[in-house]
């Protein structure tokens, strides 16, 4: 079967197989009290020093992903055995691919189909589970998913399917609040995990949070909510031209109207109603906070349709325009939405790269003057490890998009088809002639098919990378796989896939698909890779004790030595492991947890890549960890 806009994400394609199983049984089942201590702002600022807990995605406010704990180490790691595991129940299972949170000795991991579950660290056992209610028509595009929670106070946040997010009692799973930001039937929807910053001006605590449905031609949005009450406090969009709110009342436009980037050219209802009017950019995965410039840092999703000619002046050049401000990186003042920094990777998309891929933010010393500088770094789908200077992305004078801000562009995976790289002064791509997917001509509904690499699930796709300071090095669950590419006739319609291309995802390589990649960020060196004859679809973490964990479609967590790259443990799970994992320090000892159950968008998307993974199976767990006792103590 080949994979096109007609068979992928109609209304009926994957959503009435998902909605036949969307209204959930309970809303909300306590049969313990979960209990603990409040969580403060200092905690989360801490959550990167602290080692009993893990309090946000990423294990920090900037994302890296490494823990100082090493009681586990490249010298024991080969005697790790599972201490217990949990089982999600019931017929929801499909993909797993959170980041589970830990606070005074409770887990909270979210699941498939919008449900979160309390579990007793020490034993496994389920002390409350939330299951949302969801509408039969929700339009999830990439499988009933979701990242993560976040955590403040006493309460428990996550994103649900019907472009909801909600707040719990930490302690019970009772709904505090419920706030509705987005119609879900056309296409609006919330798979990532919210994060929690403190505006360093007014002192604010802020939930702030994105929206999922590029490919249904929704405009991606940004909010920050007031996480006590879940009242709106701001909106930002991330298309050019669209309007911004702050306290729920207009505020400005973002970018700038009078020099636009997208046809027909001055944003205003003409009844040309594609394009622009749905334009995608949808902030899908989860911030970082640079708290030193009291910036919001976070990936922007493709442009809608996904067809480039739809969003280019007719007879122009498409690398004329850019579709600002889709496929990049934004950077947003908390304290009134304002965009204050941005940088694109690939300008006016042509391939579905996007650009939510998470930015790390880390520190390096400068090789010629010594000085320490600040930067960030996102591994795109476009196949480029980017480094940036977030610096200069957040001086309050500088331009949108200020290209001196990219320090680095880099190839991690092999056979790059689209550009031959990135001009370091301009700041933009140098494009290879002939990628850009040519429109059908006169009266076909077809373009000429091209081969591109990497395909549109990317380089790495929304699995987290991780960053070592010890080692230097990113560690990115990468893939290698390219397709075929087409044009399609498109044309707007509510709730149905909004793309204007068709596809088929092929190997590009017979001995394996995915590649775990460790690199350099200033030299570009690729110091080792793990293959995999899957795809990786699972996030990574690294450690003191010189590990990198991550996890296997074929179902095995493993660990490997970070310095070079040498398989040294690994568990099978049962089910396909697309999640990401955690560890942390508990009555004195290691543990590492990690969710396992296959799904996501590659069974639903991948084309010859899909029929590799039909032998796997489904499932819903979560698994921990642990050195017994005798070889911990040696």
């Amino acid at each position: 079967m080949k994979y096109n806009s007609k068979t992928i994400m109609t209304g009926k394609s994957l959503t009435a197989g998902i909605g036949a199983l969307a209204l959930s049984l309970v809303v909300g089942i306590a049969p313990a009290s979960a209990g603990g201590k409040s969580v403060t702002w200092d905690d989360l600022l801490n959550d990167h020093k602290t080692n009993d807990d893990i309090l946000s995605y990423g294990a920090g406010l900037k994302a890296q992903r490494y823990s100082t704990l090493d009681q586990i180490n490249t010298s024991n790691v080969g005697k790790m055995k599972p201490k217990w595991s949990f089982s999600f129940g019931d017929e929801k299972q499909r993909g797993q691919e959170a980041q589970a949170l830990v606070h005074d000795g409770v887990i909270y991991m979210t699941a498939s189909y919008s449900r979160m579950f309390a579990i007793d660290a020490k034993t496994g056992k389920k002390l409350w589970q939330y299951s949302a209610r969801l509408p039969k028509d929700i339009r999830p595009c990439c499988d009933v998913v979701n990242r993560g929670a976040a955590i403040y106070g006493d309460l428990v946040y996550m994103g649900l399917l019907d472009a909801s997010v909600v707040a719990l009692n930490k302690n019970t799973g009772k709904v505090v609040w419920k706030k509705k930001f987005g119609d879900h039937a056309a296409g609006y929807t919330m798979t990532g995990a919210p994060f929690i910053i403190k505006d360093q001006k007014t002192g604010k605590i802020m939930l702030i949070h994105g929206s999922s449905g590029d490919e249904f031609g929704v405009i991606g949005r940004l909010y920050a909510r007031d996480p006590n009450t879940g009242e709106e406090l701001w909106m930002r969009p991330f298309v050019e031209g669209h309007m911004g709110t702050v306290a729920g009342k207009k505020s400005t436009p973002t970018g700038d109207p009078k020099a636009p980037s997208w046809p027909p050219g001055n944003y205003k209802d003409t009844g040309k109603k594609e394009s622009w009017s749905h334009g995608g950019g949808a902030p899908w995965q989860t911030a970082t906070f640079d708290i030193e410039t009291n910036t919001i840092v976070i990936g922007t999703g493709n442009p809608a349709p996904w067809n480039t000619w739809k969003r280019t002046k007719d007879g122009d050049d498409p690398r004329n325009w850019e579709s600002l401000y889709t496929s990049g990186q934004a950077y947003v003042d908390p304290s009134t939405g304002e965009m204050v920094g941005f940088f694109q990777h690939t300008p006016n998309d042509a391939w579905d790269f996007s650009g939510n891929n998470e930015i790390v933010l880390f520190e390096y010393k400068d090789p010629k003057t010594g000085k320490l500088r600040k930067a960030g770094a996102h591994a795109d789908r476009n196949g480029f490890l980017f480094v940036t200077d977030r610096e200069k992305l957040t001086k309050r004078d500088d331009k949108i998009n200020k290209p001196t801000s990219l320090i680095a562009a880099h190839p991690f995976v092999p056979g790059i088809t689209w550009a031959k790289g990135f001009d370091l002064k301009t700041g933009k791509p140098i494009e290879v002639e002939g990628q850009r997917p040519p429109k059908p001509e006169a009266g076909k509904k077809k373009g000429k098919m091209i081969q591109v690499t990497p395909n549109f699930l990317g380089g790495k796709n929304w699995n987290p990378m991780s960053y070592n300071p010890e080692t230097g090095l990113f560690y990115i669950g990468a893939n290698h796989w390219s397709e075929d590419y087409w044009t399609e006739n498109i044309t707007y319609k509510k709730g149905a896939a909004y793309l204007g291309q068709g596809f088929r995802i092929k190997r590009q390589f017979d001995t394996h698909v995915g590649a775990l990649t460790a690199i350099e960020p200033l030299s570009g060196k690729i110091v080792w890779t793990a293959k995999e004859k899957l795809p990786l679809w699972s996030g990574t973490l690294t450690t003191k004790g010189g590990l990198v964990f991550t996890g296997t479609s074929d179902g095995y967590v493993k660990a490997f030595d970070a310095k070079n790259g040498k398989e040294l443990w690994k568990f099978q799970t049962g089910s396909g492991v697309v999640s990401i994992p955690v560890t942390w320090e508990m009555d004195g000892k290691q543990y590492i947890g990690m969710g396992s159950g296959y799904g996501g968008a590659v069974p639903l998307w991948g084309g010859d890549i899909a029929e590799l993974t039909k032998p796997v199976s489904q499932g819903g767990s979560f698994w921990v960890f642990e050195i017994p006792k005798e070889v911990a103590s040696k």
